[in-house]
């Protein structure tokens, strides 16, 4: 069995090869060709914490996983990742687990590379700002992914802590050096997303993070957190003045997400303004972004199919350019 540290991955692998792998997650996930069942979940009484289990298989691309992942918030507190996993990849043609991965790791990579997706195929080609609200465990490679996909000229960055949020616009200035944008701290989350081209938000926050008033024409935003029914990031107001709607899932969305879920139920958006899974846009059903004006929102949740398609990729590699350590 292989065994891949962080350290391991980090040092062949890359955010776009990942933002590749992802693509292809998508577009044969809303093809139908992935087995992805809805993650098990299973809650403490502190209504925070979850433990999440994620099985996933695709015939045709000879992949299988099962990722074991557990999310602790306030983690962040301690100095600690707010999200802890492994993931197993398996041989689909023996049903042999033949590498155990750092799933912490794969999941930022998989979750940012969903943003980078997003913006890839949504968002105008013409971007000088970006704009990240949250600075945990997700918050480095949601970044990257902005940067990898568009030449910005600035990224402002919020945080409820503002040191917090300058420690990291610090650390993010020196490790994404190569990308020569200037990354800065925000005093507030509307300073941040005004006039912003690409908006991030990554909080487990329970009430919108911002004023849908900030968000100018032309902007896609990608809403990661509000993995709950009862955390909302994303003001309904966004939505309301939203041209197009996307998701990773729209049945896994509709199953999880507070950003969707509470604009429904008050009835300040309706299925009819979903325009559809993001892997449609990907293989060419359903048309993407179609001018500059076009304000677009893409919620992601994750799906086992990001894990799937990143492990495989990660595994393949590995194996290919010796990386990791064997046990036996």
């Amino acid at each position: 069995m292989l065994l891949l540290s962080k350290d391991d991955i980090e040092n062949f692998y890359s955010l776009e090869d990942c933002i590749d792998a992802v693509g292809d997650a998508f577009k044969l996930f809303s093809a139908g060709k992935v087995q992805v069942p809805l993650r098990t979940q299973i809650k403490k009484q502190n209504d925070q914490d979850t433990f999440l289990c994620m099985p996933a298989f695709c015939e045709e691309y000879d992949a299988s996983c099962v990722k074991v992942l557990n999310m602790f918030p306030n983690n962040i507190n301690q100095g600690l990742a707010s999200i802890n996993a492994q993931v197993l990849n398996i041989d689909a043609k023996t049903g042999i687990v033949d590498t155990v991965m750092d799933g912490t790791y794969v999941t930022q990579l998989r979750t940012g590379a969903a943003s980078g997706v997003a913006f890839k195929y949504l968002a105008k080609k013409d971007c000088r700002k970006g704009a990240l609200i949250g600075t945990g465990g997700q918050a480095e490679t949601q970044l990257a992914a902005m940067l990898s996909v568009r030449d910005l000229e600035v990224v402002e960055v919020s945080d409820l802590n503002f040191e917090r949020a300058q420690e990291f616009a610090e650390k993010m200035s020196e490790k994404l050096a190569d990308y020569q944008t200037k990354i800065v701290a925000a005093k507030s989350a509307n300073e941040a997303v005004k006039n912003a081209d690409l908006v991030i938000t990554v909080t487990t926050a329970k009430k919108p993070v911002y004023d849908a008033n900030n968000i100018k024409p032309g902007a896609t935003v990608s809403g990661v957190g509000s993995y709950q029914p009862d955390m909302q990031e994303t003001p309904a107001g966004l939505l309301e003045k939203a041209d197009k709607i996307f998701f990773d899932s729209q049945e896994a969305v509709l199953a999880e997400a507070g950003d969707i879920l509470k604009p429904l139920a008050e009835k300040t958006i309706t299925n009819a303004d979903f325009t559809g899974d993001i892997g449609k846009v990907i293989s060419e059903d359903i048309s993407g972004r179609q001018n500059d004006q076009e304000i677009i929102f893409f919620k992601t949740v994750g799906i086992a199919a990001q894990d799937l398609m990143t492990a495989k990729s990660i595994h393949d590699k590995a194996v290919a350019e010796g990386f990791g350590t064997y046990w036996n």
